[in-house]
């Protein structure tokens, strides 16, 4: 008995293929270019539109604040004037009454820099509290915390006042900063973030190598929390910057005013006929001044918005 492997083809009595014969040539696929990203021009005009709409206002702002009281009547409002005086409008509004616009934006400053660290902080820790610990009334105070975000601030703006009236804080730097340190929604996204970047056996893992609650938030947890951190403090700091109605019925004295009060107690007296020194080109000047620390701050905190700052700290 023969041990010759015989194929299929050689037992059907055919001729043997040859093993090293090469087969047909197969026929190439014409290569395709990368493809093109799918374009709808309807979203694409949409998208075109907000973006004026945005930036519209602060365009007009921008090249108005460069014109002279005289020349802003005289001139398109989308145009640059014959003349660029923003340094002179610049130093009128700084030193007008004796310098009221840097008093306003120190203490715009100060609501807003101790206002939302502060909020931020108890953010943190409060959010870090609901989404990594169990305690009796937790799902209470989560439900209170959801109700607190429905209520708009200046429904709440009347009722502190009378509280801070009884307490004697009215009209005082404290009556603008207290409010500023509760933020639901900002405790809201920290609880959010706190239960999605903290990994719970990071946690275990630091209470095995002895460490306590507070080592364990400010080594381990605040640094992976450090991006919605960020993002929370730029949206408190926003918020207080921005605040006009509660200073507006908290403060009587001009010297403790934040921009946004002064600046449109400074309108009023321009458009009611009050003050008769034309201070237009010191209003829209002031207005363009008091963007620009918000602007520098979202360009500062931008860089601390990243994500997966836990992705490979546990092994899975």
């Amino acid at each position: 008995m023969s041990n010759t492997a015989t194929t299929p083809s050689a037992t059907a009595g055919g001729p043997a293929p040859a093993p090293d014969a090469p087969g047909p040539p197969r026929a190439r696929r014409p290569s395709r270019g990368p493809r093109k990203p799918r374009t709808n021009p309807v979203l694409q005009a949409l998208m075109v539109l907000m973006v004026a709409y945005t930036l519209l206002p602060l365009y007009w702002l921008t090249v108005n604040a460069t014109k002279s009281n005289g020349e802003l009547f005289r001139s398109n409002g989308l145009w640059l004037g014959s003349e660029i005086s923003l340094w002179d409008n610049i130093v009128a509004t700084v030193t007008y009454q004796d310098g009221i616009y840097l008093t306003w934006l120190f203490n715009t400053a100060l609501y807003s820099v101790v206002g939302a660290v502060g909020a931020t902080v108890i953010c943190a820790w409060g959010g870090y509290a609901l989404a990594k610990f169990d305690f009796p009334t937790k799902r209470l105070v989560r439900a209170v915390v959801f109700g607190a975000i429905t209520i708009p601030a200046t429904a709440l703006a009347v009722p502190t006042f009378l509280l801070f009236a009884e307490l004697g804080i009215t009209n005082t730097r404290l009556a603008i900063i207290v409010p500023a340190l509760v933020s639901p929604f900002g405790l809201y996204l920290m609880t959010v973030f706190a239960a999605d970047s903290v990994p719970d056996s990071l946690l275990d893992a630091a209470k095995i190598d002895g460490a306590n609650a507070w080592t364990t938030f400010w080594r381990v947890s605040f640094r992976l929390m450090a991006p919605g951190f960020a993002t929370v403090l730029l949206f408190n700091l926003v918020h207080t910057w921005n605040n006009y109605f509660l200073p507006l019925i908290m403060l009587n004295d001009p010297s403790l005013y934040p921009l946004t009060v002064g600046l449109n107690q400074l309108n009023s007296q321009v458009t009611t006929g009050a003050n008769l020194e034309p201070v237009y080109n010191v209003v829209l000047t002031g207005s363009l001044l008091a963007i620009i620390p918000l602007i520098a701050s979202f360009l500062f905190l931008q860089r601390f918005w990243q994500s997966g700052l836990a992705a490979g700290s546990v092994k899975q």
